[in-house]
């Protein structure tokens, strides 16, 4: 995994930026060949790993074993905050013994709305211990008020988040330079940034790590790295 780029990083070319790039694909009705195809572009390009749905982990694990990339998925998604808090670390536990390396999770915005800090922050414990992998933590900024969202990055970190995310989609956020910065900003070491949210190009991209983003979420992995600036693809 790249370490995080800073406010002095200059990528030299397209090609340079698919190690922070998670190649995703979690469109419905993506068939069994489609997914073989995702898991060999993301082998092919050297992205950091292949971010698909759960019924699909095993799959694509099993195309990528042996090639050192990475198998992600996401948990509470995209209508997030509506699993229980068993529920979700019961099929984290699932997804990882299929052959998950690291795992996306949407939070209780909800739980946090109502002061229910505890059990917020238990909703993402409990994924921690029962994954023992990464867990990236989808923030939903543009939900919260500031004081909101410094409780939940708060809380996030002292559940065990690996990673802040500034959101699930692009739905919810054009990933943007401000958002991450806001995250950098207030994660403690060892604690990192993922931008998701309709990242389409390579200059936007760029800015993104240039911000202090590790890793970037996007269906636009390939056009991004081959340079084109303006893909149509939906990016998440």
């Amino acid at each position: 995994m790249p370490e995080t780029a800073d406010a002095r990083t200059i990528v030299m070319s397209p090609a340079q930026l698919a190690p922070f790039i998670q190649h995703t694909l979690i469109e419905a009705g993506s068939t069994a060949a489609r997914m073989i195809a995702h898991a060999r572009e993301t082998a092919e390009y050297g992205f950091d790993a292949a971010m698909v749905p759960g019924s699909w982990v095993p799959l694509v694990a099993a195309e990528l074993a042996g090639t050192g990339i990475g198998v992600a998925s996401a948990l509470d998604f995209p209508t997030v905050g509506v699993m229980t808090s068993a529920g979700k670390a019961f099929e984290a536990a699932e997804l990882v013994r299929l052959g998950a390396t690291q795992i996306d999770i949407g939070v209780q915005v909800g739980w946090l709305k109502s002061g229910m800090f505890a059990e917020f922050r238990e909703d993402i414990a409990g994924v921690v211990r029962a994954a023992d992998v990464p867990i990236k933590v989808m923030l939903e900024l543009p939900l919260l008020t500031f004081n909101e969202r410094e409780a939940a990055i708060e809380l996030a970190v002292e559940a065990g988040a690996a990673f802040l995310k500034n959101a699930s989609s692009g739905a919810i956020e054009t990933a943007n330079p401000a958002s991450v910065r806001f995250l950098v900003e207030r994660a403690p070491a060892g604690v990192f940034v993922k931008a998701s949210g309709s990242i389409k190009s390579f200059s936007q991209a760029v800015a993104l790590l240039n911000a202090g983003a590790s890793l970037l979420g996007t269906s636009a992995g390939v056009a991004i790295v081959g340079g084109v600036h303006d893909s149509a693809e939906r990016s998440y």
